[in-house]
Formats: C-alpha cells, sequence, structure tokens
C-alpha cells in the first residue's frame, strides 16, 4: 500500500464512527492454511466484505512487484481490503501509523483481491500487520510468527527512492495466499496474481 493520499478522510470517518475498542493477539500458528481459507471463504463477494467493514486501499493502488520497483517476475499481491478498526490507525502522517496488534487469520485485518477483466474482484489472500512499536508496546519481545516463519518486517529504508514501508510506519506483516502460488502460500508477493485489469 504505497503513499498516504486517502488516508486523512479515512481517519477522519473512522474517528466519527467511535474510539478504536483494541485488537484480538491470537496465536497465528495455531490455525492450518486449509482453516484460514475455509473461515475467510464468506468473502469471495467483495460484498461481503465491505457489508463487514472492510474498505479499499484509500490510495487506490493495486500492488505488483513492479510497481514496488521490484522484479516483476515476483508478481502481485493485488488490492488490500482493510479493517481500519482491526489495524487500529490512529495516523496518516507523515505516515500511516496505528496501534493494532491485530494477529488472528480467521478474522483478518486485510483482505486481498485481484481485479478481473469484467471488473469483478476475486479473492486471492489475506493479510495481517502489526505496527512495530505497538507489537513491542504489547509486551512482545519477538516478531510476530507463523508457524517457524517470522512475519516479514517492513521499514523504509531513505537511502533508496522506493517506500519499503509503502507509506506505513514500521511494521510487521504476513501474507496467507488462497490462490497457488510457486514461491510458497505464506510469501509477500505471487507470481499467480496480477494487475492487468486494474481500473483507477
Amino acid at each position: 500500500m504505497k503513499g498516504t493520499k486517502g488516508w486523512a478522510s479515512l481517519l477522519a470517518g473512522l474517528a466519527m464512527v467511535g474510539p478504536w475498542v483494541g485488537a484480538v493477539v491470537a496465536d497465528a500458528s495455531a490455525v492450518t492454511l486449509d482453516e484460514i481459507r475455509a473461515a475467510n471463504a464468506r468473502f469471495a463477494d467483495v460484498n461481503a466484505a465491505l457489508a463487514a467493514g472492510y474498505v479499499p486501499d484509500p490510495s487506490g493502488h493495486c500492488i505488483d512487484a513492479a510497481h514496488e520497483g521490484l522484479p516483476a517476475e515476483l508478481g502481485g499481491m493485488g488490492i488490500h481490503y482493510l479493517r481500519p478498526d482491526l489495524l487500529g490507525l490512529t495516523a496518516s502522517e507523515p505516515r500511516v501509523d496505528g496501534e493494532g496488534t491485530h494477529t488472528d487469520f480467521l478474522d483478518p485485518a486485510i483482505l486481498l483481491y485481484e481485479p478481473q477483466e469484467d471488473g469483478s474482484m476475486m479473492l486471492v489472500g489475506v493479510e495481517n500487520l502489526v505496527f512495530q512499536k505497538a507489537w513491542e508496546t504489547a509486551g512482545n519481545t519477538a516478531p510476530p510468527r507463523f508457524g517457524s516463519r517470522q512475519w516479514d518486517h517492513m521499514a523504509d529504508d531513505p537511502t533508496t527512492p522506493a517506500d519499503e514501508a509503502h507509506g506505513f510506519a514500521p511494521h510487521y506483516d504476513q501474507h496467507v495466499w488462497f490462490r497457488d502460488n510457486p514461491r510458497g502460500a505464506l510469501e509477500p508477493f505471487n507470481p499467480s496474481v496480477s494487475c492487468r485489469h486494474h481500473r483507477l
């Protein structure tokens, strides 16, 4: 999710709804990939996601590796639909920040959709994101893990032109792919996911 465009209005709307009430910290490694896929099948229709409180990434981006300045063969992520309450969003400038420590993949903070040629959206995976400062403030002394895999740590490197944290404060994130991923079901990008049909 590159840049912070559109995030200020999202946070303003969230403030009108009411305060963030906290997030569940569940053992992310206690569930299987099949259980995660089954639990989130209810979001196959993007309208069900919208009804459940998910909103599309305010930047309007469909994320792929080439867009992020990475080798195109890594593939894509798609469009992120997120639950601001589960992320615990608190700020949009200078970077999107929050108090989120939600790790429950049966009720994920982010859904990943691939735009289709007919304009529809196909659910291809889910993601959770926890802000590093909030995670450590909650008493965690090690990064979150999914089984034996440590979540990806994302922090911008100011010496490079790309924004490695996609406009976010330092955080950990973990993707779980429903669509077959030749690189692995838990890798950040999926060569089988494309943004070629994305329309702004």
